[in-house]
């Protein structure tokens, strides 16, 4: 799984479920704590469980959505069918989304390397954190190796600091309609 295909699954799996997903949260070295077994009490019948938060509009990933939407149009231009436009005509709307979207991610977001080093150059696996990499390639049967070369190092939030307010009802940018 790349970059860019595990960002967008983690994206919709936390909009649509409000967890991450099993693999990509073991790619990035988290995992699921296990719930606390309560002391028995033969006499109580178990209380139900509260019914699960279903992910809505408050959540961290529309609110980026949104973010990434007013600051850079990204939802517009990932909507956008480019096939008509040149080359260039792409090309010269990538930087300007680019740059905005790097931007509103560097106020909001504190990224850093998962494994900070060149890529191309080869790195022991026993220096990385377990769970915060993966191995890809030419893979032993049993799934471990001593090391392999660097293809990508990786991202994690170190930090997150989304402001309060979050859109309303799922909207990540209002139509825009000119009174003439």
């Amino acid at each position: 799984m790349n970059r860019i295909s595990a960002a967008f699954k983690s994206f919709f799996v936390l909009l649509f479920t409000g967890e991450l997903p099993d693999d990509v949260a073991r790619a990035f070295g988290y995992s699921k704590a296990p719930a606390a077994k309560p002391a028995s009490s033969p006499a109580r019948p178990a209380a139900p469980a509260p019914p699960k938060p279903q992910a809505g509009p408050n959540d961290g990933a529309v609110q980026i959505l949104a973010i990434l939407q007013r600051d850079a149009r990204l939802v517009d231009f990932l909507m956008e069918d480019i096939a008509a436009y040149s080359d260039d005509q792409v090309g010269a709307a990538v930087r300007d989304v680019h740059s905005q979207a790097r931007e509103a991610l560097q106020r909001y977001l504190q990224l850093t390397p998962v494994v900070d080093g060149i890529e191309g150059v080869y790195i022991k696996t026993d220096s990385v954190s377990k769970g915060a990499f993966k191995l890809v390639g030419k893979v032993p049967a049993n799934g471990k190796a001593a090391g392999g070369l660097l293809r990508h190092k990786g991202w994690k939030a170190d930090k997150v600091d989304l402001p309060i307010a979050a859109p309303a009802g799922g909207l990540l940018a209002p139509a825009e309609i000119e009174v003439e």
